[in-house]
């Protein structure tokens, strides 16, 4: 699998690093208050894993199963909740973890949603954010790292499902897709 990555883009330590500060500043910003972390499967789940194993405060942790590439390599536009039921977040603070932000469609649905469900807050964290120009959702209150506009896998992210295993965040070759 590694022979079909044609750059790293951002390697293991470095993510390792980034992870410390955001979980600082989530620290920071939720310590004392009821949290419920909902990551958005399944490509959050590494990056949730390695981020919450680093901020020692009371937490429920959820999520939620949704979609919006529908296997290409470019958000569909759309958003579709694979799941029937929400967590329950009423009266709580919510986190809400994803591993990229593209066009912004998805966080700003699973928000909506969330804040329907009696959130008192919905602050989102991502590993990733393109530097791309967005019609609503403009960023998130946490970000890994930015970049180009580019088709990246590993660290939770895939293509087809796979490569999200990989232990850092890279550029697939044009042949593996």
């Amino acid at each position: 699998m590694h022979e079909d990555i044609e750059k790293v883009l951002i390697d293991e330590d470095v993510i390792k690093k980034r992870l410390d500060v955001l979980a600082e500043k989530v620290m920071t910003d939720f310590e004392g208050k009821p949290l419920v972390v909902v990551a958005l499967l399944k490509g959050a789940l590494l990056f949730m894993a390695d981020l919450l194993r680093r901020i020692p405060l009371t937490m429920e942790i959820e999520c939620i199963n949704v979609a919006s590439y529908h296997g290409g390599t470019e958000s569909s536009g759309t958003v579709t909740f694979l799941d029937k039921k929400l967590p329950d977040v009423e009266g709580r603070a919510v986190l809400l973890l994803d591993d990229i932000l593209d066009t912004g469609g998805t966080l700003q649905a699973v928000m909506g949603k969330l804040n329907e469900q009696g959130a008192t807050e919905v602050k989102t964290c991502v590993l990733l954010a393109k530097d791309i120009p967005r019609e609503s959702f403009k960023e998130a209150d946490y970000t890994g790292f930015v970049i180009g506009d580019e088709f990246v896998v590993g660290y939770g992210l895939d293509y087809q499902g796979r490569y999200r295993n990989l232990p850092y965040v890279g550029i697939l070759k044009d042949s593996a897709i």
